[in-house]
This record gives C-alpha cells, sequence and structure tokens, in this order.
C-alpha cells in the first residue's frame, strides 16, 4: 500500500479520535475554575457585560468564572494570552468587534491570527452615541462638524486605541472634513474623566457608559450609530439622519475560546450561556445597560464575525485610521 493511500486511510481514524476525546473531556468539564480574560480595563460596558456572563457561566456550570482584566496593545495583550492558552475551554476571551474585525487590520504584524479563535456565543451588541461636553458650542453634528473645521487643529477626542469608538470617532472627523487629534484611552472611564475634564471635546461610546451623564446634562448626545435611533433617546438621530451616512451600525460583544478548542466544549459553554443570559434578571439588566441581547449557536456567531469584518475594513479605509 503507498503512503498516500495510508494517509488517507490514518486521516478519518484520527479525526474520529480526537472527536471521542473532546466529547469524554465535555462530560467531566468543567472541574476548575475557568478563566474569562477581558482586553479591556475593568469597570467600562465590555467588562460589565463580561461580569454578567461569568456569572451565569458560573451559576449553569457549577464552577467559578473568574474574571481577568488584561487592558492594552489595542486589546491584544489579551487576545494574545488566551490565542497560546490551552485550548481546553478553561482559558476564555470576552471578544468584541473591535478584538475580531477591528484589531487585525490595525495590527498586521501580531504574531497570532484573530480570525483562528474559536466562536462560542454571541451575547449583546452595543449602540454607540456620538457625544461632546455641555460646554461646547453645538447642539447638532452638523453644528460640531463646522466648529471643528472653524478650529482646525485645536480640538481633540478621546477612545481606546484600536476600538469600535477610536475608529467612529475617526470616521466622523474624516466625514466632517475637520482637522480633530486622536487621543488613545485605556478604557472607556478615563476617557470620560478627561471629557469632562475638557481635555478632549468629544468621543463615541456606549450609552451604558454615557447615560448618566446625558441625563445629568453633563453631555450632549449629537448621534447615535445604530441605523434606528434608540427607543430610550428618541429625540437622538442617527448618525445617518445626521448626514453622516458611513457609520457601521451597532458592535458585537460575546465569548470566544482557544483555536483547537474541542466542538462538545464550545457547545456545552454556549448552552449555559444561553440559558444563563435569557433569565428575567438578565434581560432587567440589559435594558439598564442598552444593549441588544443576542442569542445562537457557535456557527451563528461565526457568521455575525465574517459578516461584520469586511464593514469595518471599509470603516478604517473611511476613516483613514492607522496605528503609527
Amino acid at each position: 500500500m503507498s503512503i498516500s493511500k495510508v494517509l488517507r486511510a490514518i486521516v478519518p481514524i484520527v479525526a474520529v479520535v480526537v472527536a471521542l476525546a473532546g466529547a469524554a473531556a465535555a462530560q467531566t468539564y468543567p472541574s476548575r475554575p475557568i478563566k474569562l480574560i477581558v482586553p479591556v480595563t475593568a469597570g467600562g460596558p465590555l467588562d460589565t457585560l463580561a461580569r454578567l456572563t461569568a456569572d451565569k457561566i458560573t451559576a449553569k456550570l457549577g464552577q467559578p468564572v473568574i474574571v481577568e482584566n488584561r487592558p492594552g496593545g489595542g486589546m491584544s495583550i489579551g487576545a494574545r494570552s488566551v490565542a497560546f492558552a490551552e485550548p481546553d475551554g478553561y482559558t476564555l476571551l470576552w471578544a468584541s468587534s473591535s478584538t475580531l474585525c477591528v484589531m487585525p487590520l490595525l495590527y498586521p504584524n501580531l504574531d497570532f491570527d484573530p480570525k483562528n479563535f474559536v466562536p462560542v456565543a454571541e451575547v449583546a451588541t452595543l449602540p454607540h452615541f456620538l457625544v461632546i461636553a455641555a460646554q461646547v458650542p453645538a447642539k447638532t453634528a452638523q453644528e460640531f462638524a463646522a466648529y471643528a473645521r472653524a478650529n482646525p487643529g485645536k480640538l481633540n477626542y478621546g477612545a481606546s486605541l484600536g476600538t469600535s469608538s477610536h475608529l467612529m470617532g475617526a470616521a466622523f472627523a474624516k466625514q466632517a472634513n475637520a482637522d480633530i487629534t486622536f487621543v488613545p484611552y485605556k478604557g472607556a472611564a478615563s476617557t470620560i474623566t478627561d471629557l469632562l475634564g475638557g481635555h478632549t471635546h468629544f468621543t463615541v461610546e456606549t450609552l451604558m457608559v454615557l447615560k448618566s451623564l446625558i441625563d445629568e446634562g453633563k453631555l450632549r448626545p449629537l448621534g447615535v450609530s445604530s441605523r434606528t435611533r434608540w427607543p430610550g433617546t428618541p429625540e437622538v438621530p442617527t448618525m445617518v439622519e445626521a448626514g453622516f451616512p458611513n457609520f457601521p451600525g451597532d458592535s458585537f460583544n460575546g465569548v470566544v475560546a482557544p483555536p483547537g478548542t474541542p466542538a462538545a466544549i464550545v457547545d456545552k459553554l454556549n448552552a449555559a450561556i444561553n440559558e444563563g443570559m435569557k433569565t428575567d434578571d438578565v434581560t432587567a439588566k440589559m435594558n439598564q445597560l442598552v444593549v441588544f441581547p443576542r442569542f445562537g449557536s457557535p456557527a451563528d456567531f461565526a457568521a455575525e464575525i465574517a459578516a461584520q469584518r469586511p464593514v469595518w475594513a471599509d470603516m478604517i479605509k473611511i476613516a483613514g485610521a492607522k496605528i503609527e
């Protein structure tokens, strides 16, 4: 028998053995604590959602899920730690459009490929609002664009490097034809602090971060990135309605696993997340956080990721965004 025939005979056997091993591992999984890496600082919207999800996985699977924040490098530091982790289901990544779609485009020299992460479950999508400090003399996005053009090089905006907020801010500056400087931050909390302090002039963030400050009149919303107005703020136009048509829709968030994680373990995690996040208390919390819940299979999440990649690639081109 030729070597090629031997290999053809062996490959299916190996595949069966691997599948059986994964199924066996899933039967006892999890037998120890699980680590969920969040690639941003604690306290922001991604961290809040991640911790909510971790609590539900803990409740469903009976093992503690420990959230570990590893910010920096445009989310690449935390993502890299999961990319090279053992594919046994005990190290997971809280991922977003920024991590899976934006980061590989802005950081072409990464020593890992975000496309190789194994999608586990999509959890939520987040609308983003463009806001300015209350003292900035503008009432609409077009007025703010005109103000920025009248003050070239004098305005700036803050966001976490390589995130959807960063790109949306860059896209606004590009479409406004204004010279606005980007200031990178490690998380939403410090971004908002400097905006309120007058060190920056606008940002694009989720309403979960901004709502109380908007309600208090400290920040003024000029537009929302989603294709429809947010029901809780019907007076705020979409960015398309405001005259900025090339903004993407809501960004996704969910859980992914290291490359090679067995399908049986992924399916077990997916079921735990979907069941846990459909409870009444989570629904109420999602409404409070101003996010849209999402449920589905690992394949559904993989399809969403694939669909969004060209959207963000176009966004980077439009914005002219790049990492120096």
